[in-house]
Formats: structure tokens, sequence, C-alpha cells
């Protein structure tokens, strides 16, 4: 049954060359049936290169933001079931497939976790304000979600096509998780290891909190 379930991994790049290969040719070995889309706001040839290995690739230029690229990406998938994860060789690709296996067991969504202990190659700062993050899930929304932030996590298509978010700023995962499951969606987790980022992070730790708190607010009890 989940061999005849199509499946897209979606990815959001931005001067990704150092990584886009080596995280492409690894998400091909695993599951070598699924569509690769990624929308790319980059100004060297992340594009090109992923072209090159058969990825369907989506310019958005000049760059929106990730929530943008990444609500693009979702809508755009072709794949019963979307999973996304991030270029930058931090996510196991060995995942995509329990993920996938999760959405066909009867999960709506469902979260790779990557913080059932403090990763080897995650600041402190970030592991530490992630929790926080999860507490505040829990007492506001009264939600239990363990990684609101993790870049990897699969979608029934039919939640996509239903659920109407908000892409427009930062913490796009976070409303990606705690609306569904607001609405009663069934949400699985399971646990991942994370590894160390090829490249520099793009993240701002100060915009991305306030994006959090203003994500998170929106879904209190």
């Amino acid at each position: 049954m989940a061999d005849h379930i199509a499946l897209s991994v979606v990815m959001v790049t931005r001067n990704e060359r150092g990584s886009v290969e080596s995280v492409v040719k690894s998400i091909q070995a695993v599951a070598p049936e699924a569509e690769i889309l990624i929308v790319d706001s980059s100004d060297d040839d992340t594009a090109a290169r992923a072209e090159s290995l058969g990825c369907k690739v989506i310019r958005q230029f000049p760059p929106q933001g990730y929530g943008p690229a990444l609500g693009l990406a979702l809508r755009s998938a072709g794949g019963d079931v979307i999973i996304t994860m991030d270029c930058d060789g931090t996510y196991p690709v060995e995942a995509i497939l329990r993920l996938k296996k999760c959405i066909v067991d009867g999960a709506e969504l469902a979260s790779a976790n990557r913080l059932r202990d403090k990763p080897k190659h995650m600041p402190l700062s970030n592991y530490a304000a992630n929790k926080l993050f999860a507490v505040l899930a829990r007492v506001i929304c009264g939600l239990e979600v363990a990684d609101l932030h993790t870049g990897m996590r699969a979608y029934r298509k039919e939640l996509i096509q239903s659920f109407e978010f908000d892409a427009n700023g930062m913490a796009l995962p976070v409303e990606l998780v705690l609306g569904p499951m607001k609405k009663g969606h069934r949400h699985w987790q399971i646990d991942i290891d994370y590894f160390e980022r090829i490249g520099q992070s793009k993240l701002d730790p100060i915009k991305g909190t306030y994006w959090t708190l203003k994500r998170v607010w929106k879904f209190r009890r």
C-alpha cells in the first residue's frame, strides 16, 4: 500500500551550493521514487545544481523569506505525502521513510523531534529556546509538541489543501503544527539525530523569537 502513495520532499534553498548535491543524492538513494521540489532564492548556482540532478525548482526571486517560500513549496508539491526538510545536511534522510509510514499508518502530520537529548551540533542557546517554546505551547495552547521548529515534518496532502495558514513572516513550522492540532488533526512524533550544518545559519534569533511567540499566541486556549 505505501509503495503506491506518491511522495514529495520539499526544501527551501538560498545559496546552498555547498550542500545541495550531497543532500539531493542522499534523498534519491533513500526514496528514489520521490518528487524533490525546491523553492530557491539563491544568487549562486544552487538552482542549476538541483535541476541537473532532476529536482523540480521554482525560483522565488527576489527572496521573500522562508515562510512564503515554504508555503509555495507545500502548495506546489504533487505527492500524497509531503515531507519538508532543510538542505544543509542537518537532518537524517533515513527519517523520510519513517515519517511517510506515520502518514500511511494514520497520522495527518508527523514531526521529526531533534530534542530528545541535547544535540551535539545544536548551540545550547538554541536548544534551551526550543525547549522553552515547547513549554509555552503546552501552557498557552494546551498542546504537546516536542519540537515546534523542526524543519523535518510530513503532511498528508489533504491537510495542506484544507488548512489555511499564514505564510508571511518567520516560524511558519510553528503554525503548521499548532494550527492543525487545534483543529483535531492527528499528529505523531518520531525522534531523530541532528547533524552538523553545512554552511552558515541564516536564522535571525530575535525576529525568530518574536514570530514564534506570535504564532503560539494565535492558537492559545
